[in-house]
């Protein structure tokens, strides 16, 4: 079995890289910075993908019903689902039903419903006119796109205070946290829909961020691939 993980700066990859050491599954990593806040060129030649999207992932040994087959993924939810399905013991998506779903939950609502939100702002703040950043325009649009950003960290913070631990699904990390913590991290990073400094109001966010940032397995993650959010 060999693992190679395609890895962007600033991008969901850092999901993949984390999901694998919590696994401990061993893994190649191929990092690339971005040109111009995109990916550069030889990231889609080396990879294969044809959209040049990060992460990208290529497991060239595993084993089907009949044969050994090679698997290629992109998109960071598919590849949680695939390493899931193909080494997780229950413990990252926990066999309980219940837990299973709450897990799954997350894991859509890292995407679908977090980064929807908070992209809608940034590409806001790409797209738009000049004269609309200086007229107010802009201003206004990122006031109204910010409630729904918003209300999404509302409703995280009710689900960890409602919580029976430091996790999304309890006292162990799951991959609801490996899927999520990016996406609330691009958030204040970015600070979209959440003003600098304002991430205080959510404060179990804050907890549950930092217990995430100091597992071992992430911060391996971070070291193996030079992760940051600030590329220079």
């Amino acid at each position: 079995m060999t693992i190679t993980l395609y890895f962007l700066q600033a991008s969901r990859s850092i999901r993949t890289a984390w999901l694998l050491e919590e696994l401990g599954i061993s893994y190649d990593v191929k990092c690339y910075d971005r040109v111009n806040q995109k990916a550069p060129a030889e990231f889609k030649e080396d990879s294969g993908n044809p959209l040049g999207k990060a992460p990208y992932l290529v497991d060239d040994g595993t084993e089907s019903i009949r044969q050994k087959v090679k698997v290629e993924l992109g998109e960071s939810g598919a590849i949680t689902d695939y390493l899931l399905e193909t080494y997780d013991q229950g413990r990252l998506l926990p066999r309980d039903p219940v837990v299973r779903s709450k897990v799954r939950q997350w894991i859509h609502a890292a995407e679908g419903t977090f980064m929807v939100h908070g992209l809608a702002i940034l590409y806001a703040r790409w797209m738009i006119s000049e004269p609309a950043k200086s007229d107010g325009t802009l201003g206004k649009l990122e006031e109204s796109m910010s409630v729904n950003v918003q209300k999404d960290l509302d409703w995280l913070e009710d689900e960890l205070e409602k919580g029976n631990g430091k996790y999304l699904a309890g006292e162990h990390v799951t991959a609801a946290d490996t899927m999520m913590a990016f996406s609330i991290q691009f958030i204040f990073a970015r600070s979209l829909g959440v003003k600098l400094g304002q991430e205080g109001k959510w404060k179990r966010v804050g907890e549950w961020l930092k217990s995430c940032e100091e597992r071992p397995a992430y911060r391996a993650a971070v070291h193996k691939t030079g992760h940051t959010l600030h590329p220079s």
